[in-house]
């Protein structure tokens, strides 16, 4: 059953974004989160509780940058790796660096777990991990703003 759900997925994601810069857009994104969530498994008490708060505003993006790669790809088919022009390398560039600040935010909690574990301290650490986080919504923002597919 669940290889039945996983092709139908794969056929839905072509479908809406192709197999080309807007696809692989969306799935840095994906695995920037699934990073995310492998290192809040090695969080504990506080420190987990804290980690899962931005793991959920960070999820929140996930909608978001599919929903823009999406639009993209009907606007900007593409089946390569080469960026189309106008509009598109707007949002390309700020989709790229939110899926790039995203991976900067999984490490920074996996710091703050390595931190905690040694020293017992979370608070300074998970403000870093938040920066982080904000920078990465503030992208995805950014991309919403460029995003004139009209």
């Amino acid at each position: 059953m669940a290889l039945f759900g996983t092709v139908r997925a794969k056929r839905r994601d072509e479908a809406e974004l192709g197999k080309g810069i807007w696809r692989r857009t969306h799935d840095r994104y994906v695995r920037g989160l699934d990073r995310y969530h492998q290192v809040l498994e090695m969080a504990e008490g506080e420190l987990y509780d804290e980690l899962v708060v931005v793991a959920n505003a960070l999820a929140g993006g996930l909608p978001r940058v599919r929903a823009l790669c999406t639009a993209a790809q009907r606007r900007f088919p593409s089946e390569g790796l080469d960026v189309p022009g106008g509009a598109a390398i707007a949002v390309h560039r700020r989709l790229s660096r939110a899926g790039n600040a995203l991976a900067t935010t999984a490490e920074a909690a996996a710091m703050s777990c390595l931190d905690f574990d040694r020293w017992g301290i979370a608070s300074a650490n998970v403000e870093n991990v938040r920066r982080r986080a904000e920078a990465v919504l503030e992208e995805i923002a950014a991309a919403e703003e460029s995003a004139d597919f009209s």
